[in-house]
């Protein structure tokens, strides 16, 4: 049986970068446990303090498919190339000569959303551009 699996992005503003990726996967931000009206709720009861409420966030599936992306708060900026990203891949399926259109919708969307387009690539076959979400953690579009 494999392992489930979640990706963590760090972030100084959990919460914004949720929305974003929410919308940029069609995913939803999770959604407090049952039982709670919301996630200050929810932490109130768990002895939480109120100035680390703010200091994650996460968005999810909502077919249950997809991984859990889970956003916390760090105190330092990015510095530095990821070595780990995600690749969102809207030209799976679609015929390689479609594949530049496709992409560059989906870029153009994403850049409205807030994230920035950095590199564009064609290379053995493929192609991708290298975009950074809002706070500059990079992601590929395929």
């Amino acid at each position: 049986m494999a392992t489930r699996l979640q990706v963590v992005i760090d972030a100084h503003h959990p919460a914004t970068v949720a929305e974003f990726w929410a919308a940029a996967l069609g995913y939803v931000v999770q959604p407090p446990p049952p039982g709670y009206d919301s996630w200050p709720a929810f932490l109130s009861e768990l002895g939480v303090p109120e100035d680390q409420w703010e200091s994650r966030s996460a968005v999810v599936d909502p077919d249950g498919t997809g991984p859990r992306i889970f956003i916390q708060q760090v105190p330092e900026p990015k510095t530095v190339k990821n070595r780990v990203h995600l690749d969102v891949q809207v030209g799976a399926g679609v015929e390689p000569a479609e594949r530049p259109g496709v992409v560059a919708g989906e870029v153009e969307r994403l850049t409205g959303l807030g994230a920035s387009h950095l590199r564009t690539y064609d290379e053995m076959g493929e192609h991708w551009v290298v975009m950074a979400d809002p706070e500059g953690n990079e992601f590929c579009v395929s």
